[in-house]
């Protein structure tokens, strides 16, 4: 019993890792995200945030989906060593380029819209960008949510945590803008790239380090 409750722990723990991770960098739907919430309101925000977890979680399906047909493939010690190493890398690469990333801010619209409709739109434009996919395979290779004998009710709850973990940072992320809107501007967003980046890229420096020597850091 001991081993299946580690075994949902980690994989909770990692799904919401993925979660934050897919949602914390500054791209077109985090800054679409803070200027709604800016311009129109919190309401407005989380539902952008919302429709962003969704549809990342549709991608996590595609991608674990695809991931578990090659599964006896991906067990061999020797393949996950690779997956691990290319992962880091990708990671890197990606941490570095929120690192960089300087976004723009739009001019406040007059037109605020429904909640369904700015759910809806932010479903779309997260939807309109599937090299999420790439992201996601390297993040499914440093934190693990499929295992060959885990039981399907697990793997559910695995998927679900990625949705949660998601969630968190769009909830927590809308408060703050909230809170501090009057003094919130472009080079906020840009310190935020910048934690995040370095954040993401240290992260990968450990994993990679971790494969190389054999070590296990989660």
């Amino acid at each position: 019993m001991g081993i299946i409750d580690q075994s949902f722990f980690d994989m909770t723990v990692n799904g919401m890792l993925i979660g934050i991770l897919c949602s914390a960098p500054m791209g077109p739907v985090g800054v679409l995200c803070v200027q709604r919430t800016l311009n129109k309101g919190r309401d407005f925000g989380l539902v952008t945030g919302i429709g962003a977890s969704l549809s990342d979680m549709f991608y996590a399906l595609m991608t674990g989906l695809g991931m578990s047909f090659v599964m006896d493939f991906v067990k061999e010690p020797q393949t996950m060593y690779i997956l691990q190493l290319v992962g880091s890398v990708l990671l890197f690469v990606f941490g570095l380029h929120t690192f960089r990333t300087r976004p723009n801010l739009r001019p406040p619209s007059q037109n605020r819209g429904t909640l369904m409709h700015n759910f809806v739109t932010s479903f779309v434009v997260t939807l309109s960008n599937p090299l999420i996919i790439f992201l996601l395979m390297a993040l499914f290779a440093r934190f693990p949510i499929i295992t060959p004998d885990a039981p399907l009710f697990q793997q559910v709850l695995g998927y679900i945590s990625i949705f949660i973990g998601a969630m968190l940072w769009w909830y927590g992320l809308t408060y703050v803008i909230d809170k501090v809107r009057t003094s919130f501007n472009v080079d906020r967003i840009f310190i935020i790239n910048r934690i995040i980046g370095g954040v993401v890229m240290t992260l990968s420096i450990l994993g990679l380090l971790s494969t190389l020597l054999g070590l296990t850091l989660y």
